[in-house]
């Protein structure tokens, strides 16, 4: 699309006058293109908003974040861009998720039919939000959640991560603390190194409060999900830097990378965006480059790699969930950890479908439900913390 249509075409979905053929061709834009030059900024997006009152305050909010997030880049240093890069990306998703949804569950010519939904749904399941329990080295726990901030000896959190001072030379002693991610949580922590790492739902992660200097910095991702950028060798006198998992190790230079762990997972996933990484479980190792992604069976230890699509596999940092021909199983797995329920197949054979899509992380289960109704599963129904898939 040329960029004045383009723009027009933007202008048009926000302000619900697309057709099913313009949302089309949005969508297939994002999917082709990684140049943001023709999306509306900001501003015009703020703009356009004002002229229309009648849109939902929290979705206005959200396409005023992530307009910004994927026009803050544009006065950034080279080296600065880079890291913005799959953020930019990731934005651009979401605020197509968004407007997407707001659009098709909206009151317009293309709503879904009311009937579709189901009357017997119990609204008592909730996204998650940024929530963690810290342990502290001499075993006592303090509740890290969004609105409180906490100042411990060695940190400070503002509610939504956790930042560790950044102290030079031997400490007198090593000491862990672990920061534990339940259902439905999220957290953001910053090494004392700089390291900063992200946590995903169901995840814990364990690290020393300092690192020695001159040694390898090693955390361990006792389970779950854990995105890395990792503070570069250089800036730490050649140290290395190296997350452990009872299934394997990683050791960087300085790189970003994903790794996914979970308890009920007979994978361990490793996902390279950028660097170098050296993934070793025994006597195997496997040297990954950008956009190579690793799989270690649990059962028989082979280690198996592929080409993926970074921002997918990444994407749940930034507020997305985007799945691309995953299976109908796994991405109930997904939702399960984020919105803390219980998943039941009543019909079994609804486990194997696949589906693709971008949907927002901070959408309600109903709106995520109805969209994999009209094109997945047949119908569902909410009790308690419990959704069942007819």
């Amino acid at each position: 699309m040329k960029s004045i249509e383009n723009k027009e075409l933007f202008n048009k979905y926000i302000r619900r006058e697309c057709s099913e053929e313009e949302l089309r061709q949005i969508i297939a834009y994002f999917k082709n293109s990684k140049d943001f030059s023709s999306v509306p900024t900001y501003e015009e997006v703020s703009k356009l908003l004002e002229d229309y009152p009648d849109l939902e305050e929290e979705v206005a909010k959200r396409i005023y974040n992530n307009i910004l997030e994927a026009n803050k880049d544009e006065h950034l240093p080279v080296k600065a861009k880079k890291t913005y890069s799959i953020l930019k990306y990731a934005a651009a998703a979401v605020l197509i998720g968004i407007l997407a949804t707001s659009y098709f569950l909206s009151d317009n010519k293309y709503n879904t039919p009311q009937e579709n939904t189901p009357n017997n749904v119990v609204n008592t399941v909730v996204p998650g939000t940024d929530k963690a329990t810290l342990t502290l080295g001499d075993g006592s726990v303090v509740a890290l959640q969004k609105g409180n901030a906490v100042k411990t000896q060695n940190a400070n959190s503002d509610g939504e991560k956790i930042v560790y001072k950044a102290v030079g030379g031997k400490p007198k002693e090593m000491v862990y603390n672990y920061l534990t991610i339940p259902r439905g949580g999220q957290f953001n922590v910053v090494l004392s190194d700089g390291t900063e790492v992200w946590l995903n739902s169901e995840t814990q992660l364990k690290y020393p409060v300092h690192f020695e200097e001159g040694k390898v910095r090693e955390v361990e991702l006792v389970y779950g999900e854990a995105y890395f950028d990792v503070s570069p060798s250089t800036e730490h006198g050649g140290s290395k830097f190296r997350v452990m998992n009872k299934a394997q190790e990683v050791e960087v230079l300085g790189t970003e990378f994903n790794i996914k762990a979970y308890k009920d997972d007979t994978n361990v996933y490793t996902t390279l965006v950028e660097g170098k990484v050296v993934v070793g479980s025994g006597d195997l190792k496997q040297y990954l480059t950008p956009n190579q992604q690793s799989h270690l069976n649990l059962e028989n230890n082979r280690i198996k790699v592929t080409v993926v699509d970074v921002n997918v596999e990444t994407s749940w940092k930034n507020g997305i969930f985007s799945f691309k021909g995953m299976p109908l199983k796994n991405i109930m797995k997904v939702i399960s950890r984020w919105y803390d329920v219980d998943v039941v197949f009543e019909n079994k054979e609804l486990e194997s479908l696949k589906f693709k899509g971008v949907l927002d992380k901070y959408q309600s289960i109903e709106e995520i439900l109805n969209i994999m109704t009209s094109s997945t599963i047949n119908n569902y129904e909410i009790k308690n913390k419990t959704i069942i898939i007819k």
